[in-house]
């Protein structure tokens, strides 16, 4: 049947029906659900894909995700806002999104002076690089220079352990960052030193586990914890470290003032001014 031009489109949808047998709209119908359906599927499968393969999306039986109530942070620009005081005096701040280099699995390489830079994520089995790198270039490196966001706090466990065994020292440059489980890291230098403008913080961790019993995963974030706090015992760093820590909620992260890094004795030299970290916050 033929429609006449002037017809509107809810006159011509009506035509269209009276014009065709059932089979035939139920076809079209069909093929219309078909083809969103596809779609669907698609897009789905499309961020399943693009997740599998983002940095640090995967961990192990005891790991820590960088996404989840983990130890971990982002990068810094010299020059910007402090974070805001709250809690009695605390720099809380919303856990920012790494990015740049520091979204990436940490990489290290050895400049002048004996300073070995680590930047990036504590990916886990990154400390087995670490210690690669410390057995071919061990008699060269003084300093363990850190910009980290964090990560696997039992690779940051054992790079920490190796650094105090070499006696090596660690630094926060100025302006740069470390966080969550960096600083774990940090605490192994013999000496330990924050420039200017530095961020160093901590926040709570959150245990990755095998799917299994109820409460395998408390299991797995009740050992980790008491690890970290034999850990800074060992290296002589506050245990109120660990407490702020585990009182500071997953997104957020909580800042030290200068004051609370030598108090604390997470610095062994006085260290200046901190500020926020200059990153999108996670969305």
């Amino acid at each position: 049947m033929a429609v006449p031009s002037s017809f509107t489109l809810q006159q011509r949808l009506y035509a269209w029906v009276a014009d065709n047998p059932d089979e035939a709209i139920l076809r079209w119908v069909f093929r219309g659900v078909l083809g969103i359906s596809i779609a669907v599927l698609a897009a789905d499968l499309a961020g399943m894909l693009e997740q599998s393969v983002s940095p640090g999306a995967a961990a192990g039986p005891g790991e820590f995700r960088r996404d989840a109530p983990a130890l971990h942070l982002p990068n810094l620009a010299p020059a910007i806002p402090r974070a805001p005081l709250t809690d009695g005096g605390k720099r809380l701040m919303p856990l920012p999104q790494p990015d740049g280099a520091l979204a990436m699995p940490m990489t290290f390489e050895l400049v002048g002076g004996g300073r070995l830079m680590a930047t990036g994520t504590i990916v886990p089995g990154i400390s087995e690089a670490f210690a690669a790198e410390v057995g071919r270039r061990g008699d060269t490196i003084k300093t363990v220079v850190l910009n980290s966001p964090g990560g696997s706090v039992t690779d940051a466990l054992a790079m920490g352990r190796l650094i105090r065994a070499r006696a090596f020292s660690t630094e926060v440059e100025a302006g740069k960052y470390c966080a969550s489980s960096c600083p774990l890291v940090f605490a192994g230098g013999t000496e330990r030193r924050a420039g200017e403008l530095a961020a160093i913080g901590v926040h709570q961790v959150a245990a990755i586990g095998p799917a299994g019993e109820p409460g395998d995963e408390m299991s797995i974030a009740q050992n980790i914890s008491a690890q970290c706090q034999r850990y800074l015992g060992d290296m002589g760093v506050s245990l109120q470290v660990w407490v702020q820590a585990m009182e500071t909620p997953h997104d957020r992260l909580l800042l030290f003032r200068p004051d609370e890094l030598k108090s604390l004795n997470i610095v062994t030299e006085a260290s200046a001014r901190v500020v926020a970290p200059a990153v999108k916050p996670r969305s």
